[in-house]
């Protein structure tokens, strides 16, 4: 795969940049914009912003709750959405996702609708070293009730997993395992599919955070074989406050609802209530319409550039900005797996992650300091904190170029 784009592909992302009208955006007394915080939330182009307010303006009415054409039209574009979400990541149908949140709401719905009731004491639920909170917390909480505990798998030295010592401990205690896609943090691609082989042939059920891979990379979850898949709309060009869990069908009919309210139900008595068939059983409460409606237009939009010249496009600047930083003296990059997406941790001998971060925003350069939502990560790595720049399709080298830039000044300031 080359550094540097084809032409025709270097004209079409032009293009496209242009359609994210907050890129234009100038900060501090007129430096341009370099925003380099993509696994955080990505931009939003005009067209999903524009499907928001024209909800709103014309459109806006609750949904499944009355038989006037407002409220017709909101649940038209409402399960349109699903249906868009459903074929976006190959699910077999619309009726096996369930509208969430994001990865967060996904995760814990799966550990308490259905994990908790299966959990004994001794159980085990696998999850790795390099995974967000998300996919740690969740399941510390329903373990603490009941007296399962939670296991890490290792990774290596060069923040790649370890296949083999992730398949080593999916023993029969296993009743859960669990892995990101790719990681928030080092960008290391995970072999989801050969994890999901391994555990459907020892009978453990597998969820795969799928909130870095679904904005940057081709999805199918029918052919990964996973059990449960979780994402996030807003890192995906959508709107905050919206995402998906795909599960397969069987599996989704076994699990209770994580929370009650209106439209999950089919018959509500004092003494007990009967529940809606999946998806509907796990969407109580008014959703966010407009926001999944949103949604759909970035899936519109992501499926109109492509997701193989979206990948192939980030992985160019991967490259390219990897060898750059490369030359700025005393950086150390966190996580140099052999396969990555577009997500570069790091650190300068001598600076702080948030005091670097700090001078980067002073000359326009928008990256994310911190933890990152992975304490265990930053332990083992024996970091408190790091610099990441994470790039998206609409990025450009010229950028690259003045984060290296404003580095070597940030590096002569704290010298």
């Amino acid at each position: 795969m080359n550094v540097v784009a084809t032409p025709r592909l270097a004209a079409d992302f032009a293009g496209i940049r242009a359609q994210f009208p907050l890129l234009a955006r100038t900060v501090h007394g007129g430096k341009p914009l370099v925003y380099l915080d993509n696994a955080n939330t990505s931009q939003k182009p005009l067209g999903v912003i524009e499907a928001v307010d024209r909800f709103y303006r014309e459109r806006n009415a609750n949904v499944a709750r009355a038989v006037h054409a407002l409220s017709e039209e909101a649940t038209n574009l409402y399960e349109g959405a699903r249906s868009a979400l459903a074929r976006f990541i190959n699910a077999g149908s619309p009726q096996e996702l369930v509208l969430t949140s994001g990865t967060t709401m996904a995760t814990n719905m799966v550990a308490y609708s259905y994990l908790l009731p299966r959990l004994q004491p001794g159980d085990v639920v696998l999850t790795t070293t390099m995974e967000h909170h998300a996919n740690i917390v969740p399941w510390q909480l329903v373990c603490q009730r009941t007296g399962a505990h939670v296991v890490a798998a290792p990774i290596r030295s060069n923040g790649e997993l370890d296949v083999e010592g992730f398949i080593a401990l999916l023993d029969p205690r296993v009743k859960l395992a669990c892995v990101t896609h790719v990681s928030n943090v080092l960008g290391t691609i995970n072999p989801v599919a050969e994890l999901a082989s391994a555990c459907r042939s020892r009978g453990i059920p597998l969820l795969v955070d799928g909130s870095q891979a679904v904005p940057h990379l081709p999805v199918d979850v029918r052919a990964i074989g996973c059990d449960f898949y979780a994402f996030t709309g807003h890192k995906m060009c959508g709107p905050t406050g919206t995402g998906g869990l795909w599960a397969r069908r069987e599996i989704l009919q076994s699990m209770v609802p994580f929370f009650g309210g209106g439209e999950m139900i089919r018959e509500v008595r004092i003494e007990d209530s009967t529940f809606a068939d999946p998806p509907a059983r796990f969407e109580a409460g008014t959703p966010n319409i407009a926001g999944f409606v949103g949604l759909a237009e970035a899936v519109r939009f992501l499926e109109s550039v492509g997701m193989a010249h979206i990948a192939e496009r980030e992985h160019g600047l991967l490259q390219y900005a990897t060898a750059r930083l490369h030359e700025v003296p005393g950086l150390r990059i966190i996580g140099e797996a052999p396969r990555k997406a577009a997500v570069i941790s790091f650190l300068v001998e001598g600076a702080h992650a948030h005091d670097l971060a700090t001078l980067l925003d002073l000359e326009g350069i928008a990256v994310r300091s911190g933890h990152h939502c992975a304490h265990p990560l930053m332990r083992h790595f024996g970091v408190p904190a790091t610099c990441r720049a994470s790039f998206a399709f609409y990025n450009t080298e010229q950028e690259a170029d003045l984060l290296v830039a404003a580095l070597l000044k940030a590096r002569a300031l704290l010298a």
